[in-house]
């Protein structure tokens, strides 16, 4: 005798049909519609139960690929953060107190429109000093688009003698003129003496333009392999002349291109963004 507990296998159900043809007519016609109601119920217990299975895989799925989000989330908002202490400027505006003394206070329109924030999004180091603004705020554009020409509102600044000493581009007076190399027409500048210089031209009428200059200094990494690993290291000539070796935490060649950068940026921040790496 079977279990009423235990559903009926689908075998089961095909030998009741067949069963049912040699039942009497008066009682096939409404067994048969029982039987038939039965198997609909069937398909639809198990389309549900199929359903119920792809929906709670789905959602397993999102959670953990929202937990590394927002993990990841986290990491960046912390550097974001330790960034904003360490170095004292913000991304959609400025410090709201004195650097070291209270931490800023930081509204939803500071995490929406901080350019620092989005880069540090987008995986690239966080500069150790404040990069140019434009319009106010701040404009890291300028500095990572190395072959993009950037149409400018400018106006060059000259002393009691006429000599060029610096520039305001896009409302931004810490830019230096470093050299004038045709008189009202073609300059060469860099912000607050730190990072890339640029070639400023002055057309006589319509927007100036303002375009990153290429390297003019070259500077060896040296690549090694162990064991099927790579590593990498800096190698910066001091003054001096003596070397200074710097390993990076760098496997690929890419990583350390941006890490011999970001120590450039930190030890070096007056050619920042002028040296050439070149693989040793």
């Amino acid at each position: 005798m079977r279990n009423p507990d235990t559903p009926l296998a689908i075998d089961d159900l095909t030998l009741f049909a067949e069963r049912i043809a040699r039942l009497p007519p008066a009682d096939a016609e409404w067994v048969a519609a029982l039987l038939a109601e039965v198997l609909r119920a069937r398909r639809h217990e198990t389309d549900l139960l199929a359903m119920q299975a792809a929906s709670e895989h789905a959602a397993s799925e999102h959670g953990e690929h929202l937990n590394d989000q927002l993990a990841q989330v986290a990491l960046d908002t912390a550097e974001w953060l330790r960034t904003l202490w360490d170095v004292g400027y913000m991304g959609a505006g400025s410090f709201r107190s004195a650097p070291r003394s209270a931490f800023p206070s930081i509204d939803l329109d500071d995490v929406r429109k901080s350019s620092l924030f989005a880069r540090i999004r987008q995986g690239k180091h966080a500069l150790p000093f404040p990069p140019p603004t434009r319009n106010g705020r701040p404009w890291h554009d300028v500095l990572d688009d190395a072959g993009t020409t950037h149409e400018v509102a400018a106006e060059i600044i000259r002393d009691e003698k006429g000599r060029a000493l610096a520039a305001i581009i896009e409302g931004c007076a810490e830019w230096q003129v470093v050299e004038e190399i045709l008189e009202d027409r073609q300059f060469v500048v860099q912000h607050e003496g730190k990072g890339p210089r640029y070639g400023l031209h002055l057309p006589g009428t319509g927007s100036a333009e303002l375009r990153r200059e290429p390297p003019a200094l070259t500077c060896p990494l040296q690549q090694q392999e162990r064991g099927g690993f790579h590593s990498h290291s800096l190698h910066w000539q001091r003054d001096d002349g003596s070397t200074q070796v710097v390993a990076l935490r760098a496997a690929t060649w890419e990583r350390a291109v941006a890490e011999a950068e970001h120590w450039l940026a930190s030890h070096h921040p007056e050619v920042y963004g002028q040296v050439r790496f070149v693989r040793q």
